[in-house]
């Protein structure tokens, strides 16, 4: 409480006195939803917790369970009004079972509403659940980030790039590598379009541009559009790139060519140019070597082998997928690429 004390005494005066109280009565509204959203998380584990108990009182069958249920709604609701359907009885149960440990309630689950927390609870893998608990607060994802980073398998994908570790620490600034960096494949199911062959590279940047905001999310932090078809010229020449972003945590530009097609080695040599001419025309005295990334609908790895893609820290090439995979098909494309096997 004294935290929100003090922000609330630290708001900047504007000069403009319905402004300066409209902007309190904003800050004072945000914790106050974030207090309720707290309490109610925790009511509903401890809810969950004297269920679970009732259960085991000699009281184990799958009928009295139901019952049990059944007979709690009705009466809860009668007195306390919606939230407290037998599906929502059966979630608050779910949600103790999922986390017995208070300490893991208290620490993570409460720093999210119960709508996230109804997502997070239902994946399978412990390790799974409770990154997405850290990142989800951390990055204040909606509901529906949260449901598409969870069917797009993003926890599986970050880990097998190298980019789970450390997630545990919220000060803590990872050491990133920028080979683990791309991901390899990205999952783009947000662009409604046909998978390859069936698509053109225009279609697919007009895409990508309309659903930006989602395009950033499924690229990871740090990301800053700056502009498509991005135009570098020489004395002699003009180039025009396909899409130009920044990444303010690796402090350089990461460059994105589209392939709407198999990857072919030329294409990797029009990287490696345009990646040269950055650097040399675009990049600031304090910017790192710019990225560029290959997006293509398929690889050939010979290609990938046998060019500058097999050892570089500048360029590289990642598949990308216009739908939502499986679990299976996704396995595959990670044992494709040489990558980390998801654990069966």
């Amino acid at each position: 409480m004294n935290d929100e004390i003090e922000k609330l005494q630290s708001l900047p005066s504007s000069g403009n006195v319905s402004a300066d109280i409209k902007a309190i009565l904003k800050e004072a509204r945000s914790f106050t939803a974030h207090a309720v959203n707290t309490t109610m998380t925790m009511a509903y584990w401890l809810i969950g917790k004297r269920i679970v108990v009732e259960e085991q009182n000699g009281n184990t069958t799958a009928t009295y369970g139901e019952h049990l249920l059944e007979n709690l709604s009705k009466e809860l609701t009668s007195e306390f009004g919606s939230g407290f359907s037998y599906a929502n009885l059966r979630n608050m149960r779910l949600f103790y079972r999922t986390y017995p440990d208070y300490q893991i309630c208290y620490t993570l689950c409460i720093k999210l509403p119960w709508s996230h927390n109804r997502l997070i609870m239902r994946v399978q893998d412990a390790k799974a659940r409770e990154w997405y608990l850290r990142e989800a607060a951390r990055e204040q994802w909606s509901v529906r980030q949260l449901e598409r980073n969870i069917n797009s398998f993003y926890y599986q994908r970050q880990l097998e790039s190298g980019l789970v570790e450390n997630t545990s620490n919220d000060d803590a600034t990872p050491a990133i590598d920028t080979r683990q960096f791309v991901k390899d494949p990205y999952v783009l199911e947000f662009i409604g379009l046909p998978a390859y062959p069936d698509h053109k590279e225009k279609d697919l940047e007009n895409a990508l541009v309309d659903k930006m905001q989602d395009f950033l999310l499924e690229l990871g932090k740090g990301f800053s559009f700056i502009k498509r078809q991005y135009r570098i010229s020489t004395e002699t020449s003009h180039f025009y790139i396909d899409l130009v972003f920044y990444n303010y945590i690796l402090k350089c530009f990461v460059l994105i060519d589209l392939k709407a097609d198999k990857l072919t080695h030329q294409d990797v040599g029009q990287m490696d140019m345009y990646i040269r001419m950055f650097d040399d025309l675009k990049k600031g005295p304090d910017d790192n070597p710019t990225i560029g990334i290959l997006m293509c609908a398929d690889k050939d790895e010979t290609v990938v082998k046998y060019s500058v893609l097999n050892d570089s820290q500048q360029i590289f090439a990642s598949k990308y997928l216009p739908y939502l995979p499986t679990e299976e098909e996704l396995r595959r494309e990670l044992e494709n690429t040489g990558r980390i096997e998801i654990e069966k």
